[in-house]
């Protein structure tokens, strides 16, 4: 306890003992310091009151720290004493406190007495000690170091602890002392480590329960010496001697000091197993040893350690590793030779692998291979040993044996000999009956367990001699031309082993179990290893996801159907073996998926029960027993007409229009006089126009031979006459017929009153100005029919709708007065003949049907029957 603590509690225990005015009661035992208890024992402490108190036993109360303390542990002495025992418990340190008071009102004042209470475990005895001092230099440190075990139990008070060493011969004495609950070691100081001397060594432990003191410690000062390793430690190769390393070293320290003996380890540099050296061989004080029995061309690590002769002192350091290696000898062992057999359409394409010898004894530099065919030598290589494969490839046809011999040769000899003979395909010897293989999930990496039962049967003669695992990792893509394989033998009384390859993980192997079979050729005196039948089987060390999913394409898209194709995920982006695929799809953008799930077998489906004209999304998920992917969505279209639907419309369309196409011919053939009306009416010939018999003066002819028509004939006549003749009617024309709107009857006007120019519109003086077109003709029908008498009742005009134009001196009268009317228009006799008889039906017609019209106030000088043009005629 610090000196605060202390000074703190010697306030309370001053206030609590004087109490108000003065104290009446006293704790027995009492201290002016700490009362030291001893953890599990019982202890009794009493409270009397003082002379002339006011209080009585029953007033008496105790309490530790803050705690009263039950009443039953309560012992009445008399009236004046209390006496209270406890057991001791290491949380009982702390203030105990008797206090008398009147439980009733009262106004004296209470009285108060503490002691303070320490508890703890007396120390207990130290065991196994032992000391040293080290070397420092050539020489021994004047510090010795001592240990001891202090037990595991803590003495919870202060505990001091004094090694003590004592010389004998100088009857010297040196001492150290620890301060510490569990001290375990100390150091003192010799001055000058005395050599040769008789060292007498304990320690003593003290607490304020008890004290205690180990066993004596008494040896020769050199028993308590740590010398340095080794000094210069080499190891040196021999190189006529394979089999040897030479080690040399330093003495650490000179032998009038101390005299030393060495220990020499060695190991492998791939091992973590150490050889030790006899040591009855390194006994003597030397300064070089011969290591034996070692493996030639092979890399050892050495260390060595040194004591005191005869164990006179302690052990020294392990040195610091040196590394040598032996020298080469010839192989031990023969390579360890293998092939694979891969057939193809006309020959056995065979690769031979091969591993080092197992006992190489140096640096193989080369391999010799022979190669014979049916028991002649076929050919021979020499293979360097520093290619990245160890590998030969040959085409054997499957009519022929093959025997190979291998040998490895280093620098100092050639290895002895490895022999295979592959058979004609049709001798294969019997293989093993089944294989299974499982994934042991070991820490840190996965292991591959393999297992077969044995041979059923084979032939005599045959002595099985082992089994060989092989696994073959199948190739990436077709372009990878050198073999990944690995092989591994195991004894023919065992059917299951681990591979102890470097299988990839994700990656897919074959694992194959040869038995090899072991057999005498007479003829030949030599002996065959050869291969029975392989049993084969798919593996993963590991699975995974598939790196990508399949990329699903849609072949054939119908009405309500569509076939779905995918390719199959390349082996090395499989990861595992798919175990189904899934196939999802759905209408656009609707997001309610559909799914159908196939075996891996499968790469096509139809989907079925699709709407028509639909856009749909699908993909394909392939999964493994690790976990599943989704392929690259695809988008397809479902067509609006099913097979077939296409194909009957379009006959039908045909064959309705071939109906139509028919039925349309033969109503123009039945017809066809309709049609031919409809589409060529019959246009009147302007020769046979009334239009040139207009003039009122000219005589109407009475008869038309043959036909009830008045046909209006012009015949030739001084074209000069002609025209001044209508000169001198144009003025009573325009009075009479153009100074008001007269009808003609038919057409709602005459033909003098069209806006454009007649005949009668000549003598305006304009015929100048006048050019070629087309006019409106007037027929003017007589009230008599067929060549009667006509009466007084003026001429009826009927308009025609003639567009023939007009004549050459309606048109032009300067040139007919030039010509003198010597010729008559040609364009009037055009036809004449053709359309006689239906032009005076015409006319005919015209004359019945104005039969009925107002009659003109202007007698005409004769009666003229202007023909209506066929189809020409258009009611207003």
């Amino acid at each position: 306890m610090d000196t605060s603590h202390h000074l703190l509690l010697l306030l309370m225990f001053l206030h609590y003992a004087i109490g108000s005015n003065s104290s009446c009661v006293k704790i027995l035992p009492d201290s002016s310091s700490n009362i030291v208890l001893e953890v599990g024992k019982n202890f009794t402490a009493t409270c009397h009151l003082l002379e002339g108190s006011v209080y009585t036993s029953d007033d008496i109360e105790w309490r530790l720290e803050n705690i009263s303390i039950a009443k039953q542990v309560y012992r009445k002495i008399n009236e004046t004493a209390v006496s209270v025992t406890v057991n001791v418990s290491s949380d009982m340190s702390g203030l105990l406190r008797c206090r008398a008071a009147k439980k009733s009102l009262s106004y004296a004042p209470q009285c108060i007495y503490g002691i303070f209470l320490r508890t703890g475990y007396p120390p207990l005895k130290p065991k196994n000690l032992s000391c040293l001092a080290v070397q420092e230099g050539k020489d021994i440190s004047s510090y010795l170091n001592c240990s001891w075990d202090p037990g595991s139990r803590s003495p919870l008070l202060d505990t001091n602890y004094t090694l003590t060493v004592h010389v004998l011969a100088s009857d010297l004495t040196y001492k150290a002392e620890c301060n510490q609950h569990l001290a375990r070691y100390c150091v003192v100081n010799l001055e000058t480590f005395q050599i040769h001397m008789l060292f007498r060594v304990w320690v003593e432990v003290k607490n304020a329960l008890g004290s205690e003191r180990s066993d004596e410690l008494q040896k020769y000062s050199a028993y308590f010496v740590k010398p340095n390793p080794p000094l210069n430690v080499r190891v040196l190769t021999e190189v006529n001697i394979s089999t040897s390393l030479m080690v040399t070293w330093k003495h650490p320290v000179h032998e009038t000091i101390l005299k030393l003996s060495y220990a020499i380890r060695y190991r492998k540099v791939a091992s973590d197993v150490w050889v030790e050296v006899p040591e009855s061989f390194t006994k003597a004080y030397m300064e070089s040893f011969r290591l034996q029995s070692l493996e030639p061309y092979t890399q050892y690590v050495v260390q060595m350690r040194c004591i005191g002769e005869s164990h006179s002192s302690h052990w020294s350091n392990w040195s610091a590793s040196v590394t040598g290696h032996t020298a080469e000898a010839k192989p031990a062992s023969a390579p360890d030779l293998w092939r694979v057999i891969q057939p193809t359409s006309n020959n056995r394409n065979v690769t031979l692998v091969w591993k080092a010898p197992v006992k190489t004894n140096g640096k193989i530099l080369e391999y010799y291979l022979n190669i014979s065919q049916d028991y002649v030598m076929f050919e021979s290589h020499t293979i360097r040993a520093d290619k990245p494969r160890l590998m030969y490839s040959m085409e054997l046809p499957p009519g022929k044996t093959a025997s190979i011999e291998l040998t490895a040769a280093n620098s100092v000899g050639v290895s002895p000999k490895a022999t295979l003979f592959i058979p004609r395909s049709d001798q294969e010897l019997p293989g093993v009956g089944d294989m299974s293989w499982s994934v042991r999930d070991e820490k840190p990496e996965p292991e591959l367990q393999v297992e077969w039962t044995a041979v059923p049967s084979r032939p005599a003669g045959l002595h099985l001699f082992h089994y060989l695992l092989e696994w073959v990792k199948i190739p990436q893509n077709v372009h990878q031309t050198e073999l990944q394989a690995g092989w591994q033998r195991v004894s023919s009384n065992v059917t299951n082993t681990t591979l102890n390859g470097d299988l990839e993980k994700f990656k897919r192997y074959n694992i194959s179990v040869y038995p090899i079979y072991k057999y005498h050729v007479r003829h030949t005196l030599q002996t065959h290893f050869q291969a029975g039948r392989p049993v084969t089987r798919p593996a993963y060390i590991q699975q995974g996801t598939p790196e990508k999913g399949p990329t699903v394409t849609v072949t054939k898209s119908k009405k309500n159907s569509a076939k779905l194709t995918w390719e199959e995920i390349p082996l090395d982006r499989q990861r595992g073996f798919i175990t189904d695929y899934t196939i999802y799809y759905e209408i656009r953008n609707t997001k309610q998926w559909k799914s159908v799930t196939v075996s891996p077998n499968v790469h096509s489906y139809v989907l079925t029960d699709l709407a028509s004209e639909t856009d749909y999304v699908v993909n394909v998920m392939a999964s493994t027993v690790a976990g599943s992917v989704k392929g690259m969505d695809c988008t397809f279209k479902t067509m609006k007409y099913g097979d077939g639907e296409v194909e009957v419309i379009v006959v039908v369309v045909c064959l309705s229009f071939l109906f139509l196409t028919v039925f349309i011919i033969m109503f123009c053939l039945r017809k066809r006089e309709v049609i031919k009306k409809l589409l060529w009416p019959q246009v009147p010939d302007p020769s046979d126009s009334s239009i040139a018999h207009w003039s009122p003066d000219f005589p109407i002819k009475a008869d038309v031979p043959k036909e009830d028509v008045s046909v209006v004939e012009v015949d030739v006549f001084d074209g000069k006459s002609l025209c001044e003749e209508d000169k001198a009617v144009l003025p009573l024309k325009k009075d009479k017929y153009l100074s008001e709107d007269h009808s003609s009857g038919i057409g709602g006007s005459s033909c003098m009153s069209s806006p454009r120019h007649s005949v009668s519109d000549i003598d305006s003086g304009d015929s100048g100005q006048t050019t070629v077109s087309t006019v409106q003709y007037s027929s003017v029908v007589a009230a008599t029919y067929k060549g009667q008498t006509p009466s007084h009742q003026p001429p009826v005009f009927a308009r025609s709708e003639s567009t023939q134009p007009l004549l050459d001196c309606e048109e032009h009268p300067d040139h007919l007065s030039e010509s003198g009317g010597q010729s008559r228009s040609s364009y009037f006799r055009r036809g004449r003949e053709l359309e006689l008889g239906v032009l005076g039906q015409e006319c005919d017609g015209a004359v019945q049907e104005e039969e009925t019209s107002p009659v003109a106030e202007d007698p005409p000088a004769s009666a003229l029957c202007y023909v209506q043009q066929q189809s020409g005629y258009r009611p207003q």
